[in-house]
């Protein structure tokens, strides 16, 4: 009894500790820069830095979108890889230099 009792307490304990890094291994969320720029990103869905809610060419481990027309850029392609659980670097429309941009944390009350 004690025995079956353990095996299923590891099975619990592995699962969550599988599903808890599939989750923080991938671009979705919310994104920041020190400037009070925001991304958010859900699967291949996008609220851009300017507000537009629109869809993009989504990856585990990237993001793409064309800046809409109402935005800076505008028909520019915007490219996001991630770097690592926290860290994402962002490459403007016509620009070769990165952005960092960081997870947000929680909103100040």
């Amino acid at each position: 009894m004690v025995r079956r009792l353990c095996a299923t307490f590891g099975a619990i304990v592995l699962v969550a500790l599988v599903a808890a890094e599939a989750r923080a291994d991938a671009i979705d969320g919310q994104w920041c820069t020190i400037d009070g720029k925001r991304i958010d990103i859900n699967g291949p869905r996008i609220r851009t830095p300017g507000g537009t809610q629109m869809l993009g060419d989504y990856d585990r481990h990237g993001f793409r979108y064309v800046v809409p027309a109402a935005e800076a850029g505008a028909g520019g392609t915007v490219v996001m890889r991630l770097i690592n659980d926290n860290v994402m670097q962002l490459t403007p429309p016509g620009s070769s230099a990165a952005q960092v941009w960081n997870r947000c944390g929680p909103p100040i009350s």
